[in-house]
């Protein structure tokens, strides 16, 4: 496992940690586009949301196109289409070609994150997800802590050869991407069976412990897409998932902005952003260390939810800088520490004919609800009021409402299990 971990996890880390940059980039790109565009906070809201609309749409195909075409190729695919179309970012020229382009990079990305995740549980046997995955995701909260910094400083070279500073930003941060596509051909290998870098004997022991859990019994048993789309476990997995979502996704739009606000200058703002980030990238390998300890993960997933909600009611009440950060930091931890004990907890509830599906479905439905939804809801309520605290109150109560449905739903598969544990 070890050398499956070192092999796969790190290469990973970094498709990802790009996957990220180039999404919330535009975050830290409004800093100077809004004003060159045009754009009010609700336009630049719409043009954000925009993303996970496509996002929504695209995610379960692509995630059944990368389990029928096989992880190297489709991942590759995948990296290759969306850097170029990050690159082309720098063309916009006002709020119809930011929409579009914000709906096709949508789609280009759609299928990456819960791809990889279902990538990594074809080599990874429960007991090693939990940590794993905290592990593999702290690339989310990673690429704004470094990305911060590294996207405001690219700002700085507005005007070099005739370009603006946010032109430069998506040029240059998605070239890597295209780079990193072309060598997962070459990086990865689609299934343990195939894997000419383990012994017969690692292999071996490898495939059958992965066999002998998946004929295991689940919650949600081989189901059609109509069938799964009607369960109660996808649909609550897909709302708690819709929490941090939520979290993670508005604060990546709008938290450059909101820290701006206190008179920070561009590149003040680049490093305060990263702060928070930084506590929430060693919070959440922690925790998702902790889950597997404790082979626990419904209370694991659901104490980050309270604490996410709880970070961004606070809001409401921090009046300096010192206490946004606080208060912002609280919200992240528990966005991010959330994720391994959830993706854990997740895969383990599927079965592995609907694994694909079920895992996109969940991803694309909180994208749709965390990112194209409540994106919006900020920046209208900040057009509205003035405020982007107030607009971040419904996000709060999502992150409670997903943490209460997280508790009762594991409670009521706890029930069903134990009675037919009871002989008849």
């Amino acid at each position: 496992m070890r050398r499956v971990i070192l092999r796969l996890v790190p290469f990973l880390m970094v498709c990802y940690f790009f996957a990220l940059l180039d999404r919330v980039n535009v975050g830290f790109a409004a800093l100077q586009m809004n004003h060159d565009l045009g754009l009010t906070p609700a336009m630049f809201g719409f043009a954000a949301s925009l993303f996970f609309i496509s996002y929504f749409l695209v995610e379960v195909p692509s995630n059944l196109a990368l389990q029928k075409v096989g992880a190297r190729r489709w991942i590759a695919r995948i990296m290759i289409t969306w850097g170029l179309i990050t690159m082309a970012m720098a063309l916009v020229v006002g709020p119809y070609s930011l929409y579009t382009m914000r709906f096709v990079l949508g789609a280009a990305e759609a299928g990456f994150f819960p791809g990889a995740i279902l990538y990594l549980t074809y080599w990874l046997p429960s007991r090693y997800r939990a940590r794993v995955l905290a592990t593999f995701t702290v690339s989310i909260p990673l690429a704004t802590f470094l990305g911060s910094p590294l996207s405001v400083s690219l700002l700085e070279l507005d005007g070099l050869l005739g370009l603006k500073g946010w032109q430069w930003l998506f040029v240059l941060e998605g070239l890597p991407t295209v780079l990193l596509g072309i060598t997962c051909l070459f990086v990865l290998t689609d299934k343990p069976k195939d894997a000419t870098w383990l012994t017969p004997a690692q292999r071996g022991w490898l495939v059958s412990r992965l066999a002998e859990e998946a004929s295991g019994k689940t919650p949600v048993g081989h189901l059609s897409l109509w069938a799964l789309a009607r369960n109660k476990y996808f649909l609550t997995m897909a709302l708690v998932c819709a929490g941090a979502s939520a979290t993670g996704s508005t604060l990546s739009v709008w938290q450059p902005q909101i820290i701006k606000s206190f008179g920070l200058t561009n590149l003040q703002t680049g490093f305060v952003n990263s702060v928070p980030y930084g506590i929430a990238t060693v919070l959440m390998i922690l925790w998702g260390r902790h889950s597997d300890r404790r082979a626990e993960r419904t209370w694991h997933t659901a104490v980050p939810l309270l604490l996410a909600g709880f970070g961004l009611a606070f809001l409401n009440l921090a009046g300096g800088i010192t206490m946004t950060i606080v208060a912002v930091s609280c919200a992240l931890v528990g966005a991010y520490a959330f994720k391994g004990p959830f993706w854990a907890l997740s895969s383990g509830w599927l079965s592995a004919g609907t694994l694909a599906a079920g895992l996109a479905g969940i991803n694309a439905i909180a994208n749709l609800i965390g990112g194209g939804l409540m994106v919006n809801v900020v920046g209208l309520v900040k057009t509205s009021t003035g405020s982007f605290a107030l607009g971040l109150l419904p996000v709060a109560l999502l992150d409670v409402a997903a943490a209460v449905s997280v508790l009762m739903i594991s409670r009521s598969h706890a029930r069903a299990v134990r009675a037919q544990a009871v002989p008849a």
